[in-house]
């Protein structure tokens, strides 16, 4: 199993008024701490959100009681995450047998992130303090005994973390040694012996990547050369030389997925590639003499990237490819998952269905469901006696019939490009009245993209009557390199016109009063909202800033470090301030430099341990707008970071949200 650890009122605080040793704190704290709203006037915007609504915020944004199911290897135990009374969500193991259940990873302060199963006898889970992303691989016995940190290291990023199956062993890789660069260790998780397995030298041309197999032994890496260039060298299993095989701008693709176990030649490996194509496709390739075998899968028009392969129990063969089109996408290969995927899609029909968890011999499956009206459900499948049960409803209080559609739509954009998103609309919408919209922008802004599927968010806000436009503008990922490199030194311009003219569709198709709408987004998608506010100010009645860059320049000089041998590439994407041309674009499209074009209220938000968009961002936007008199709200939470994922503070923001947003289509 791979656990790839592979996107936030205006009254500022009286200083006098706060005693020595609170000064003493507030100096320790990021930011301006004198900036953000006190509680009690952000608590005021609550009340604009009145209404007899059926479903609160709690209903969507409060953990499930129970989740994260997943089956012990031997498919004696079953695990779990279980929230207690004080929204701490601690891991517990279930003996199958005897329905024994101990309590065997404790949550306190910080959030357990990932976790899953070691062996038959231990797990793994990390963690970092207050979203900083420096995570923490520890392991611990099933009966919570035995807590081992892994890493112990202050200060340092875990990237990637990978069991050795059938051993005591797993592999990560760390910026230990040189924050910029991350090299690969093996770690035994009984004893937290490490060992470092190569040394990653020239930070210039550094080792950004690594290739195993499933006994641990490293058999290629790749190499950023200048930020740009992604060389790929493989070992020839002969002579023990690493060789380069591959060369490309790194705008192209040339991925090893894995090494193909399940065929005799040990130099075969699914790649997924577009050197010969616009679209990402897989393909299965010979590393030692450098060629490609055969085509496994490809679409005309989306990416193709993810496939998934059995155990060792079936000799790893291919079992399917997934990907994401207009919905997710998959195609069942292998004769053992054609027979479950008969199964599970006569049984679940539209729905989407992934396998969550199996033991080794995958008598047991945990099947995660799905929609765009259902946030998920757990079944276990038999695949002996074929029988399908629910396991667990996570969101058992929102009902199928109550949620609002998820819509895919389709639009061209002022130079012709084929856009695609989705628009969630409330009943009323569908019942031919127009209704307040919220414009989302996502993150990133590259690679990443918006799918179908259930979108709390969305939910809550239809849940108020609003409908939801999400954009996968030009930059977005999954439709080709062409699209994305579209958007290349567009952000804050062409890619602000895609989502101006999918408002105009939308509006167009009778759905919004266009009156009213909003735009919110985290991330990219705050810049966007800040821009969206700037570039076209009569189209919207307000807007969300989460966790968002304001200055172009200030956010690149705050790159974390482990980010900094990739800012050649950030230069590509959005501009090279170090071109006298460029940094005057950059200066137009940076929202800090166009306060005065802002008219209409502005609520923001921040994690104030944001490690990839620094407070900065926020408390520049916030200090520049109420010097012009403009108020403000401005909210941050000193426990989180590149967005929030502690419940309470998750309550609180939609909660403050919504009333921001009722407040301004009232008005």
């Amino acid at each position: 199993m791979n656990m790839n650890l592979k996107v936030l009122t205006a009254v500022c605080i009286v200083i006098s008024a706060i005693t020595a040793n609170a000064q003493s704190t507030a100096t320790k704290l990021p930011g301006d701490p004198t900036l953000p709203s006190s509680k009690e006037s952000l608590e005021k915007m609550v009340s604009f959100d009145k209404g007899n609504f059926k479903y609160k915020v709690e209903d969507y944004f409060a953990k499930p009681n129970a989740s994260s199911f997943k089956i012990s290897p031997d498919g004696q135990y079953l695990s779990y995450k279980e929230k207690d009374k004080d929204k701490k969500n601690h891991v517990y193991v279930k003996e199958l047998k005897t329905g024994k259940i101990t309590k065997a990873i404790v949550e306190k302060e910080d959030l357990i992130g990932s976790y899953g199963w070691l062996d038959k006898k231990r797990l793994f889970y990390t963690q970092d303090k207050g979203g900083n992303e420096n995570n923490h691989l520890y392991a611990v016995d099933i009966d919570g005994k035995n807590v081992k940190d892994l890493t112990p290291f202050e200060g340092v990023t875990l990237r990637y973390a990978n069991i050795i199956k059938d051993t005591e062993f797993v592999i990560v890789t760390l910026n230990k040694n040189n924050k910029q660069i991350f090299e690969p260790y093996k770690i035994n998780f009984n004893t937290g012996e490490m060992t470092q397995l190569y040394e990653n030298k020239n930070i210039s041309t550094p080792i950004n990547s690594y290739l195993f197999d499933k006994e641990g032994n490293m058999r290629g890496y790749t190499v950023l050369e200048n930020g740009v260039t992604t060389k790929t060298y493989y070992k020839d299993l002969e002579t023990g030389k690493f060789n380069l095989i591959q060369s490309t701008d790194w705008k192209n693709t040339f991925s090893i997925i894995e090494l193909n176990d399940n065929s005799k030649n040990k130099d075969e490996a699914y790649v997924v590639t577009n050197l010969d194509s616009d679209k990402e496709r897989i393909v299965l390739y010979d590393l030692k003499k450098n060629t490609i075998i055969k085509e496994v899968y490809s679409d005309p028009v989306y990416d193709v990237s993810s496939i998934n392969t059995a155990r060792k129990n079936r000799n790893y063969e291919l079992d399917y490819i997934s990907y994401t089109g207009v919905k997710g996408i998959t195609i069942p290969v292998s004769k053992f998952y054609k027979e479950v995927y008969s199964k599970l899609s006569s049984q679940f029909k539209d729905k989407d269905f992934s396998i969550a968890s199996s033991d080794n011999n995958e008598s047991k499956l945990l099947v995660f469901v799905t929609s765009d009206k259902l946030y998920g459900k757990f079944y276990e499948y038999d695949t002996k006696t074929k029988n399908i049960k629910l396991l667990y409803d996570l969101m058992p209080q929102l009902k199928e019939e109550d949620m609002a559609e998820m819509r895919p739509i389709e639009f061209k954009s002022k130079d012709g490009l084929t856009i695609h998103g989705y628009i969630t609309l409330p009943k009323a919408a569908l019942e031919g009245k127009k209704v307040p919209l919220i414009v989302n922008p996502h993150g990133g802004p590259q690679t990443i993209r918006d799918d179908w599927g259930f979108n709390a968010e969305a939910q809550l806000f239809a849940s108020r009557g609003y409908a939801t436009l999400q954009v996968n503008f030009r930059i977005s990922g999954g439709y080709g390199k062409e699209f994305q490199e579209s958007g290349y030194k567009q952000i804050g311009r062409k890619v602000m016109d895609d989502v101006e003219d999918g408002v105009k569709y939308v509006i167009k198709q009778g759905w919004v009063d266009q009156s009213k709408v909003a735009i919110y987004g985290g991330s990219h998608g705050g810049y966007a909202t800040l821009m969206g506010l700037i570039k076209t100010p009569d189209l919207y009645s307000c807007g969300v800033d989460y966790v968002g860059v304001s200055n172009i320049f200030t956010f690149f000089n705050s790159f974390p470090e482990y980010w900094k041998p990739y800012k050649e590439q950030l230069k590509e994407i959005w501009y090279d301030l170090d071109n006298p041309k460029e940094a005057e674009i950059a200066k137009e499209v940076s929202p800090i430099f166009q306060i005065d074009k802002i008219k209409k209220p502005l609520f923001v938000v921040q994690g104030a341990n944001d490690p990839r968009v620094n407070i900065n961002e926020s408390d520049q936007i916030v200090k520049a707008m109420r010097a012009k008199g403009f108020e403000v709200p401005y909210m941050v939470k000193y426990d989180e970071g590149h967005g929030f994922h502690k419940e309470p503070s998750r309550i609180e923001l939609y909660k403050y949200m919504l009333g921001f947003f009722a407040e301004n289509f009232n008005k």
